[in-house]
């Protein structure tokens, strides 16, 4: 594949769509606790004579934050205060260049067999062309195993920015992210854990086209419908390992000022406010891509839609059903950031002791014994 066309995909996924997306949910989230506090929201940033609702906020957030004074303590690590936030920035850029935002485009002809039935996986067949696109940046075969091993790399930034500011509330702060993300790691991987024994791969896309499945002819075989349990589990874990309210007590203002980012000002503190909204955007098209079957579509296939036997009742091109399935995966995408983002204005914090026992002595058990479950179903039924 031409190198110039994974650098588009980098420039497109990584940059245009996660950064994007990351930026507009700074405005966003203060809108939607404006709207449920019944209050206004930033609405007074404006070019010339429009405001366009506060849009323009975004735009003064980032010039007031590369024009603010970069500040370093004296006694602080210099050095490794300098790369804290870098670090934390990287590992949701990484784990989204796994993730598929559609089926491989077939440059060549695309059969659908419907005398295969709809419960059988590969009712469509690619005839290879000369090339095949992946709508993803890189295709890994451990596609799964790859982001628990990136985004365990998170715990890094946030431990050496309480560390290296040498402040006795940074440092706090870093020791219960720490804590907080090594702990929910474990409850996270074992709920996908019930996904794999499910569909039987770690491939992200043999995951998805698995979902393209239909039970009793019209039920979608979604992660969530066939792990619910796991789909909780991880939806809860994966906003504690996001550090947002109401699991926020790395970072808890009336307790640690600022928790681990205390001594950080300017652009280094925006990056790691600017980090976790990307992780909030990341963890959507992971939770999307699992557990709401990714980029498909009930009863949508490559020629279109087809709604019982026979031929399509809907006949598309190929091309606008590809466009049907981004747009449908993006969509899966946006409901879940807006799930989290509504959540985080919606529960109080709770206590980091309560944090810890939800983690250890709730969610732990329940992995446990999810995954047990499933293995008894799959070997008798």
């Amino acid at each position: 594949m031409s190198i110039w066309i994974i650098l588009l995909k980098v420039v497109v996924i990584a940059f245009l769509f996660v950064m994007t997306l990351g930026a507009l949910f700074t405005l966003v989230e203060r809108k939607q606790s404006a709207l449920i506090q019944n209050r206004m929201g930033p609405n007074r940033a404006n070019i010339g004579p429009f405001r366009l609702g506060g849009v323009f906020h975004i735009i003064a957030d980032a010039i007031k934050s590369l024009l603010k004074e970069d500040i370093v303590p004296d006694s602080a690590h210099r050095r490794l205060h300098f790369w804290a936030p870098i670090i934390a920035l990287i590992p949701p850029l990484i784990v989204i260049g796994v993730v598929p935002f559609a089926d491989t485009w077939c440059s060549g002809t695309v059969v659908v067999d419907l005398a295969l039935g709809a419960q059988q996986h590969g009712v469509e067949q690619c005839m290879a062309g000369p090339e095949r696109l992946l709508f993803q940046i890189a295709d890994i075969d451990a596609g799964f195993l790859f982001i628990f091993a990136i985004s365990s790399l998170g715990v890094y930034g946030v431990a050496l920015a309480g560390w290296s500011s040498n402040n006795k509330y940074g440092l706090l702060g870093g020791l219960r992210a720490s804590a907080q993300m090594v702990s929910y790691e474990v409850s996270m991987l074992l709920a996908l854990a019930g996904i794999v024994m499910i569909y039987g791969s770690i491939d992200l896309n043999d995951i998805v086209r698995e979902q393209g499945e239909l039970v009793f002819g019209f039920l979608p075989k979604w992660g969530i419908l066939v792990q619910p349990v796991a789909f909780f589990l991880f939806f809860t874990a994966a906003i504690a390992e996001t550090k947002r309210a109401p699991f926020d007590m790395p970072e808890a203002d009336s307790e640690l000022v600022a928790g681990y980012f205390t001594e950080y000002s300017g652009m280094k503190f925006a990056s790691f406010m600017f980090a976790e909204f990307m992780e909030v955007v990341v963890l959507g098209t992971v939770m999307a891509t699992v557990f709401l079957g990714g980029w498909q579509l009930p009863f949508l296939y490559a020629d279109g839609f087809h709604f019982g036997g026979g031929g399509p009742h809907l006949a598309l091109p190929y091309g606008l059903v590809v466009v049907i399935r981004i747009a449908t995966f993006i969509g899966k995408v946006l409901f879940l950031c807006w799930l989290q983002l509504q959540i985080r204005w919606t529960y109080p914090r709770f206590r980091y002791d309560q944090i810890m026992t939800l983690g250890w002595k709730v969610l732990l058990p329940l992995s446990l014994a999810n995954l047990a479950v499933t293995g008894i179903v799959l070997q008798w039924f």
